[in-house]
Parts: C-alpha cells; structure tokens; sequence
C-alpha cells in the first residue's frame, strides 16, 4: 500500500502540537532514557515502539476507565487505547528527530497506528503500538508490516492511505469528550 503524506513538508511530522506534545518534561525524559542504550535511529525507533506497546496498558484490555490522550498524559497514566498509544509513540519518535505519522484503518470502529521514516529510508513504515494479547503479535519491522490486525477488504474493511501529521479531528473529538473508556467505546468513530 503507497501512504501519502498530508503535508509535502516532513517538518510537520516532527512537529509538537497540544497532543503530540513531545517538548513536554515527562516525554523528554522517556527519550532520554530510551536513548542512552540506541546506538542509532532503527534501534531507537525499535525501543520507543516496544516501550509503548508493552510497557503502556491497552485500557480495554486491562479493564481501566481512564481515558487518555496527550502523549505526556499516556506517560504519565501508563494507559491508553490505540490512538493514545500512538500519540505517545509519535511524541517519543518525534523528540529524537524522526519523523513519525499518524495513519489509520476501519475495521467495526476506526483503529489508530503511526507511520514511522527513518533515514536512509525511502518510504514510511507503519507501526501498530497497540500492545499484544493472545491473537495479537504486532512487531516493529521495517521489511513488512507486522501490524496488530489485517484488514479484509471483503468485511469492508480498510487501510487509510492518508499519513496525518496531527491526530485526526474526529479521533481528537471522541477522546476529548468521552466521561470513561466505557462511555468512549460507545462513541468511537466508525469512520474518517
């Protein structure tokens, strides 16, 4: 599948917003520490997104009310759904200069990855930090996806093409006005 970024500058994808906040003390000092044992980019990259994918809590599957959403937040709570654990990979990926997106694909509800270039690349490679269970092995690789879920076209379901630099407005809405992740579930977008 080709992605297309939403902004021809990559300098949106290493940019801090309200969300992304990755100029934030709590997810400076996660790189730091994520840092000092990568020898380079891929290394690092590998260990951000193993940090978040396994060291952060789907709150779904651990039963947590909480609802998260900014990455320093999701830091913070050592929990989230999938598009909190993807800001808080995209934030992470961000503070050491690479270029990280958000991406996403429908299955039931809409499911939240991020889209990751490293240099010397020459194409974005998607990540799915959204933690493993039974059923679920979602790697970091950069020769094929390895992705939490497979979309069947044949179910109408699909991959989103589109690399946002931002988390997508409709995503942003549900999270911001969910009471808990119980009520969130019952409002999570079917669609973008």
């Amino acid at each position: 599948m080709e992605l297309i970024q939403n902004t021809p500058e990559i300098s949106a994808y290493l940019a801090a917003d309200e969300v992304i906040d990755h100029e934030h003390p709590r997810v400076r000092a996660a790189a730091a520490a994520l840092s000092a044992d990568a020898l380079d980019a891929y290394a690092y990259a590998k260990a951000a997104f193993e940090f978040v994918r396994d060291t952060i809590t789907h709150s779904q599957d651990a039963g947590d009310p909480r609802v998260t959403s900014r990455a320093s937040d999701v830091l913070a709570q050592r929990t989230g759904i999938c598009y909190a654990k993807a800001h808080a990979l995209a934030a992470l990926l961000r503070a050491e200069g690479i270029p990280a997106a958000l991406c996403y694909q429908k299955f039931e509800v809409v499911h939240g990855l991020v889209a990751v270039k490293l240099p010397g690349e020459g194409r974005w490679a998607r990540q799915d930090p959204r933690g493993n269970k039974p059923g679920v092995d979602a790697q970091f690789r950069l020769d094929r996806e390895q992705l939490a879920f497979t979309v069947r076209p044949e179910c109408n379901e699909l991959d989103y093409p589109v690399l946002f630099a931002e988390p997508h407005p409709v995503v942003l809405q549900c999270l911001r006005e969910a009471v808990d992740r119980p009520h969130l579930w019952q409002t999570l977008p079917t669609d973008l």
